[in-house]
């Protein structure tokens, strides 16, 4: 018997998805321009139409491509989100260890400067929420867990961070689900946050970076 893995076998609509987001990618076609007709891309691809009206549809719904009834599609974007979030999905802890680093620690570095009394306010609550569920479902404190740090980054001021973060977020939900199994829960991990957020109220952004530092080393 062989000891290599069975090959996944795609469905031919990803197939397509994939010639259809590396044209993209490369440049084929510039930003408000009409993309080829569904019988010529279906000649160009090898494939049926069906699976091309197929493949559009998934573009279309993320936001890459305008199909409008009677005059054809329209590239409206370059970047495809659910390529992204799929992109993520499949990377190791080590690497979400070290975006978190690159990404959150310089946040809530930026945090510790700029946070408002309302910021301090509903990161206070997210915490109080949190530490309630820290001993008790692990899905519940996680997504309480996630409420607190999104609020940690928002509190930076800077939309394009709380827009990363909130793109990296899954991806750090599926890290904790792997790296919180001890039973009971270390209330030291926890009071870390406690630390965090002190760091962050008394506007000390080096120690509040490295008690960052710390709790995204925690095993």
């Amino acid at each position: 018997m062989s000891n290599t893995l069975p090959l996944i076998k795609r469905s031919l609509v990803d197939q397509a998805l994939e010639q259809l987001r590396k044209r993209i990618n490369s440049g084929t076609w510039a930003i408000g321009e009409r993309l080829p007709t569904e019988p010529e891309l279906a000649a160009e691809l090898g494939i049926s139409r069906n699976t091309v009206r197929e493949a559009m549809r998934v573009l279309a719904f993320s936001g890459l491509i305008e199909i409008r009834q009677g005059d054809g599609s329209y590239l409206r974007a370059l970047v495809d989100p659910l390529a992204t979030l799929q992109a993520l999905s499949r990377c190791s802890l080590d690497q979400a260890r070290e975006t978190r680093h690159i990404l959150e620690v310089e946040a809530i570095g930026l945090a510790a400067l700029r946070r408002t009394e309302e910021d301090l306010a509903g990161l206070r609550e997210a915490l109080s929420v949190s530490g309630n569920h820290y001993h008790g479902d692990l899905d519940s404190y996680i997504a309480c867990d996630l409420i607190f740090h999104r609020r940690l980054v928002d509190a930076a001021h800077n939309p394009m961070l709380s827009e990363l973060y909130r793109y990296f977020s899954n991806v750090i939900g599926g890290a904790l689900r792997q790296t919180l199994t001890l039973t009971p829960r270390r209330q030291s991990v926890f009071d870390l946050h406690v630390e965090l957020l002190a760091a962050v109220e008394q506007q000390d952004p080096e120690r509040a970076k490295a008690l960052c530092r710390t709790l995204i080393n925690e095993p």
